[in-house]
């Protein structure tokens, strides 16, 4: 039985940069976007976050 090597596999490099371009550019539009929608919502004041104090008897 003779064992050949398998072909060798085409670089996936340009391929796989192109994708994580593509998915950077994504995610920065989705960021200014969500950046874009904090801005346009009037700032609310937090709900404080304070104890109800105990009645001491």
């Amino acid at each position: 039985m003779v064992h050949t090597p398998p072909p060798p596999k085409p670089p996936a490099e340009p391929d796989r940069a192109a994708r994580l371009a593509a998915a950077l550019r994504e995610n920065l539009k989705r960021r200014k976007a969500q950046a874009r929608a904090r801005e346009a919502v009037p700032a609310e004041p937090a709900p404080a976050e304070v104890a109800p104090e105990k009645a001491m008897g």
